[in-house]
């Protein structure tokens, strides 16, 4: 079976990786997953995007060409050293204050013939957008795919997150501070706070361009738009901090569901 962490990352590493999201909104971490793995995700990944595209409600439309899937809780997704992975939780340790849960897994697909996002935030602020907010929700993001210019990267821009949206936009229409785009290939993973200002960009390849995003959050955060639903023998086998960093519907059975993950943009 691949191993999940290939690349070992000191204190130093982390202290800057930390540094990167406070400052910057984002952070990349290369190497943090075996190719092996990512590619029998993608793989998997596959065949379970051509089925849902033939079922109603199977993916949620974001924009021209662009869709939302929630992964199902089985093997090969269901892998506790990629949801818990010991690098992004030692690094989520560092970031949040106090104790965090796992409210999202689901991949975010662009395909040829989709086109640029609006500018937008994933979340709002949490009490006025002039008082800035901590980091409360993050979003860790690998790729199933080598993302390059022409198949959709993200683009975010860095320091965002600490100003209100109209001084953010402002100072990315200006040039002041631009739209960056970001460059992973399978293996590297990134995370980024949903407050920061960014946007998808157009598939111009001939294949979709798969990307994981498993969401983390603030024990206290309400978060409707998403959900987890876990086979009650896989949660049982799970350690118990791993449970309780999961919030979950722990089920007998799992059933299709149509997407309803729509509104996202802020």
């Amino acid at each position: 079976m691949p191993q999940a962490t290939t690349t070992a990352f000191s204190d130093t590493d982390m202290d800057r990786l930390v540094d990167d999201l406070n400052r910057d909104g984002i952070c990349v971490l290369r190497g943090v997953l075996d190719p092996a793995l990512v590619a029998e995700w993608r793989q998997a990944f596959e065949a379970l995007f051509q089925e849902r595209q033939t079922r109603p409600g199977g993916l949620a439309p974001r924009e021209q060409s662009r869709y939302y899937l929630t992964l199902p809780w089985v093997p090969p997704f269901a892998r506790e050293e990629v949801f818990a992975n010991p690098t992004i939780m030692a690094l989520l340790d560092r970031i949040f204050p106090q104790e965090y849960v796992m409210v999202q897994m689901g991949v975010d697909v662009p395909v040829k013939g989709s086109d640029y996002q609006e500018t937008h935030r994933d979340y709002r602020p949490l009490f006025t957008d002039n008082v800035v907010t901590p980091l409360y929700a993050l979003a860790v993001n690998f790729p199933l795919v080598e993302v390059t210019d022409e198949n959709g990267p993200l683009e975010h821009a860095r320091g965002t997150h600490v100003l209100t949206r109209d001084q953010a936009m402002a100072k990315v229409e200006s040039g002041e501070m631009p739209l960056e785009r970001f460059y992973m290939k399978p293996g590297d993973m990134s995370i980024r706070t949903p407050l920061a200002l960014h946007r998808g960009t157009p598939n111009r390849s001939d294949s979709p361009r798969p990307m994981v995003v498993m969401g983390y959050v603030m024990h206290w955060l309400h978060t409707p738009q998403v959900d987890l639903n876990v086979p009650r023998d896989l949660y049982e086998s799970l350690p118990e901090r791993t449970r309780k960093m999961l919030r979950c519907n722990v089920v007998d059975r799992l059933e299709e569901k149509a997407e309803t993950y729509v509104n996202f943009k802020f």
